[in-house]
C-alpha cells in the first residue's frame, strides 16, 4: 500500500516538475516573442493616444477601455485561432503573412515621412472627432480597432513564427500570454499618456510652487513627448517592416541584401565593447532605410488605387475623418491651465 503510494507521488511530482518546465518555456517563448515584436508594439502605442485627442476629458479613458476590448478580441478570438490553424495545416504560408505584414508596416511608415515632408494636413483633422456628430466617438472607437487589428496581426504573426518550433499547445499558450501582456502594456501605457496632461494641470492648481512647476512641465512637455512616441513609432515601423523584408528575401533564397548589410555591420561589430551595440545599429538603419525604400515603391503602387477604389484608405482609413486624430492636444491644456 505505502509501496503505491509513494509511486504515486512520484507520478504527480514528475506531473508537476513536467507542468514547472512548460510554464518555463512558455514564459521564454513570451519574452523571445514579445521581444521581436517590440517595433510594431510602440507603433501600436504610438498610434492610439491620437485617436481620443480632442475628446472630453472625462471621455478618454471609456474610450481606451472599449478599445482595449476589442484589441484583445482581435488577438484572442480572430488572430490566434486563425494562425493555429494555418500553423497546423499550412505553415509554409507563415513567412509569406510575415512578408505581406512588413510591406504593410514599410508602407505605413514611408507613407508617415512622405507626409511629414510635405507638410501634409487635412483640413478636417482640426477638428475634433467629438465635435463631428453624435455618432462620432463610435467612429473613432471603431477605426482604433480596426487599425489595432493590423497591427495586432502583425504583432501576433512575428510572434508565432519566433516559437515555430513548439509544439501546438504551447505555441497556442505563449500566443495567449503575448496577447495579454502586450494588449495590457500598450493600452496602459496609452492611458498614462493621454491623461497625463490632466494630470499636470492638477498639479499646477496646487499651492506649492513645486507641483505647479512640475505640473506645467508637465502640460507645456506632452507635445513633445507625443511627437517623440510618433517619431519613435515611425521609425520601429520602418525598422522592424525592412528587417522582415530581409530575412524573407533571404528565406526565399535572395541572399545579396541581407549578405549586403552584414557586409556593412561587421566593421562596427568588430570594435572593442561598443560593437555589438554599433553592430545592431548598423543592421537597424539599413533595415530602416530599405524599409523605406519598399513603402515607397509600394505607396507609388498602391496611392493611385486608392483613390478610386470604394475600400481605398483616404475614405475609410484611420487618418481621415471618422477617426482622425486632433493633432494640437496641447491647445486644451494650454487654455485650462490659462
Amino acid at each position: 500500500m505505502s509501496g503505491g503510494l509513494v509511486a504515486l507521488l512520484d507520478d504527480i511530482a514528475a506531473l508537476a516538475r513536467i507542468a514547472a518546465a512548460s510554464v518555463d518555456d512558455v514564459a521564454a517563448g513570451a519574452a523571445k516573442a514579445g521581444a521581436k515584436a517590440a517595433g510594431v508594439v510602440i507603433d501600436d502605442a504610438a498610434v492610439t493616444p491620437q485617436y481620443v485627442s480632442g475628446a472630453d476629458p472625462s471621455r478618454e479613458l471609456p474610450m481606451i477601455k472599449r478599445i482595449f476590448w476589442g484589441s484583445l478580441k482581435n488577438k484572442l478570438l480572430i488572430i490566434l485561432p486563425a494562425l493555429l490553424l494555418i500553423s497546423a495545416f499550412i505553415p509554409g504560408a507563415i513567412p509569406f503573412i510575415l512578408m505581406a505584414g512588413g510591406t504593410y508596416l514599410c508602407y505605413e511608415g514611408a507613407e508617415k515621412v512622405w507626409h511629414k515632408l510635405r507638410g501634409h494636413h487635412s483640413a478636417d483633422e482640426d477638428t475634433p472627432a467629438v465635435e463631428r456628430g453624435p455618432e462620432a466617438e463610435a467612429k473613432v472607437v471603431k477605426g482604433a480597432i480596426t487599425t489595432d487589428f493590423i497591427l495586432s496581426c502583425e504583432i501576433m504573426v512575428i510572434s508565432m513564427n519566433e516559437v515555430a518550433a513548439e509544439s501546438l499547445w504551447v505555441r497556442a499558450l505563449i500566443l495567449v500570454v503575448v496577447a495579454l501582456v502586450i494588449t495590457v502594456l500598450v493600452y496602459g501605457a496609452v492611458a498614462l499618456i493621454v491623461k497625463m496632461d490632466d494630470v499636470g494641470l492638477h498639479l499646477a492648481a496646487k499651492e506649492s510652487k513645486g507641483s505647479q512647476r512640475v505640473g506645467e512641465m508637465l502640460v507645456k512637455g506632452m507635445p513633445s513627448v507625443l511627437a517623440a512616441i510618433t517619431l519613435v513609432g515611425t521609425i520601429a515601423m520602418l525598422w522592424v517592416g525592412g528587417h522582415i523584408m530581409l530575412q524573407g528575401a533571404y528565406d526565399l533564397g535572395w541572399h545579396a541584401p541581407y549578405d549586403l548589410v552584414h557586409v556593412l555591420e561587421e566593421p562596427a561589430a568588430g570594435i572593442a565593447v561598443v560593437g555589438g551595440f554599433l553592430g545592431w545599429l548598423v543592421n537597424t538603419l539599413c533595415s530602416a532605410v530599405l524599409g523605406l525604400a519598399w513603402g515607397l515603391i509600394v505607396m507609388a503602387i498602391v496611392g493611385p488605387l486608392l483613390k478610386v477604389l470604394p475600400f481605398g484608405k483616404k475614405k475609410n482609413g484611420h487618418d481621415e475623418s471618422d477617426a482622425a486624430a486632433v493633432h494640437e492636444p496641447a491647445n486644451r491644456n494650454s487654455d485650462s491651465a490659462s
